[in-house]
């Protein structure tokens, strides 16, 4: 194989592989938003940016119906909060970084005067003891490779440092940084692509601000008003050796998408989500089911921001999540994408969700 493109997925890899590179932190998202307007200008009968920096493009439907579909443009990234004097830089995390996974990686510091490579430092084995206690993100320093004059002068309180990191096939998955959630962001762009003619308004909403408190959700559930909402996430994997219990795998990959039962934030609807379960069994399309006992998404935003809403949410199983090797199966992001295509295709407004 050896090469990036060296397996085939049924879907524009080279897409996936822009979102994902392109860095964007919570309330930074500028670079994913100009790809998204890209993306959906000739796909929708409306495109507008609100002042949070949410961006939502409308397809009207034929029905006085409205739906809204939301995945969050931001990843998890930093803060710059200090540079000391001898050009190190400090750090105050946007979103729930595990420090574990930040020693010895590369990031960059998007600086006003354009982007600086810098590395995370670690301290050689060769001088621990074995009585270190594990670093906090507070703890960490970013090693710019500059003149401590230079990088003062560079770098201020404030600039946003975001990983780096390029997105890889990997066998049968794809693998890089930010997988949570510009792969369903992916997701959500390619069913825009493919639906025409809508019973229902669709309002595809590319949000901001979920990693630190779904923030820009929570507005459009106010701005957008819907009657449905579908919010699409990343869900935990935990399907490899470091976890003995199946119970603990909440999903696994290549047994399809994920349909959210509950999260840390929501119980969908349950007449929503079994209408996706049907949908799925009726078009053949793999489908697991999703009890994920911690964690927020997007759906939390809309279900009760502007009164009780009906809500649903489809998640892509993903491993390693919080960290640069975030890893989705192939097929799954395929299964993600009918799914979506398939319940907007069919949301007329007539479906009674009432409980």
């Amino acid at each position: 194989m050896g090469t990036r493109f060296g397996m085939a997925f049924d879907f524009d890899f080279e897409l996936l592989c822009e979102l994902t590179e392109a860095n964007g932190a919570a309330g930074y998202e500028d670079r994913i938003r100009d790809i998204v307007r890209r993306e959906l200008e000739d796909e929708v009968d409306e495109l507008h940016t609100d002042a949070m920096g949410n961006v939502v493009g409308t397809i009207e439907g034929s029905e006085d119906y409205d739906v809204a579909v939301a995945a969050h443009m931001d990843e998890i990234g930093f803060m710059v909060r200090h540079v000391n004097e001898d050009g190190f830089v400090s750090l105050d995390a946007l979103g729930g970084w595990d420090s574990r996974v930040l020693r010895a990686q590369r990031v960059v510091v998007h600086a006003e005067g354009g982007d600086l490579p810098g590395v995370i430092g670690s301290v050689p084995p060769h001088l621990l003891d074995g009585d270190e206690e594990e670093e906090d993100v507070e703890d960490v320093y970013v090693d710019l490779g500059l003149p401590a004059d230079e990088a003062t002068e560079c770098v201020s309180v404030g600039d946003i440092v975001t990983m780096e990191q390029t997105t890889r096939k990997v066998g049968e998955n794809v693998s890089g940084k930010a997988l949570d959630d510009r792969v369903c962001l992916f997701a959500m762009l390619e069913a825009a692509k493919r639906i025409e003619d809508p019973d229902a308004t669709i309002h595809f909403c590319a949000t901001v601000q979920e990693e630190i408190g779904l923030r820009g959700a929570t507005a459009l559930g106010v701005d957008v008003d819907p009657d449905l909402a579908v919010a699409l996430d990343v869900t935990v994997a935990n399907d490899f050796p470091a976890v003995k219990r199946e119970r603990d795998y909440v999903t696994s990959l290549g047994d399809g998408t994920a349909i959210k039962l509950k999260d840390g934030s929501v119980v969908t609807t349950p007449k929503v989500h079994r209408r996706m379960r049907s949908l799925a069994e009726a078009r053949d399309i793999p489908y697991q089911l999703e009890v994920l006992p911690s964690g927020g998404t997007d759906t939390a935003g809309f279900q009760n921001t502007y009164g009780a809403k009906p809500v649903g949410a489809i998640s892509i199983p993903t491993r390693y999540l919080h960290t640069v090797t975030e890893s989705a199966n192939g097929d799954d992001v395929s299964a993600t994408i009918d799914l979506l295509t398939a319940f907007l295709e069919t949301e007329d407004g007539e479906h009674d969700y009432a409980l």
